[in-house]
């Protein structure tokens, strides 16, 4: 049995013939490394005052960003929903726009034409209110942003590149597109 003495803190030394071990001088015996000095305080310390003066300010920030999370949050919410809304009765307001177009060219009764052409007014204000616009291509130059190119026609009146007509029209909700105008561009003059 082996008796571990309280003064002995160190392990054996290694043997003297390992070649990959620095040589130790028996009568110089290297000195332990200090523990880490705890480091000092860069300044006074805070009183708690201070401490719950800054706890409460923090806190308050952390409330105030919450909030403004929460209403663009509410916003984004409401956008959306808006916009499935009106994603969903443009097609509507593309039935008034193409039954009027025929009623004209059919001779359909006068009184008939007027209270549909009420009814699509009516229905272009509602979403005009809600802050849709309507995209305007015809003459225009062709952006593919805006405008989606179904096929090229030549044209000797209209530039290479912009807009010869438009067959169903585009809208956007504030700054965003909903809808892409379908168009016929120009190719230019025919050959």
């Amino acid at each position: 049995m082996t008796h571990k003495h309280p003064h002995s803190k160190h392990a054996a030394p290694p043997p003297a013939d390992d070649p990959n071990l620095p040589a130790v001088d028996p009568a110089h015996p290297v000195p332990e490394e200090a523990p880490p000095a705890p480091e000092a305080a860069a300044g006074p310390q805070p009183s708690p005052e201070e401490v719950l003066q800054d706890r409460l300010l923090r806190l308050q920030a952390d409330f105030e960003n919450y909030r403004k999370r929460m209403d663009r949050e509410k916003k984004d919410w409401i956008a959306f929903a808006s916009e499935k809304l009106v994603l969903e009765i443009l097609p509507v307001l593309d039935s008034f726009e193409l039954g009027l177009s025929n009623s004209a060219k059919e001779g359909a009764p006068a009184a008939f034409t007027e209270g549909f052409q009420l009814v699509c007014n009516q229905l272009r204000s509602v979403l005009e209110k809600a802050g849709v616009q309507a995209i305007h291509a015809e003459g225009a130059v062709f952006d593919p942003n805006l405008h989606e190119a179904i096929t090229h026609l030549p044209s000797d009146t209209v530039p290479e590149g912009n807009v010869v007509a438009q067959t169903r029209r585009g809208y956007k909700l504030g700054d965003k597109l909903l809808r892409a105008a379908q168009v016929v561009v120009s190719s230019g003059p025919s050959a």
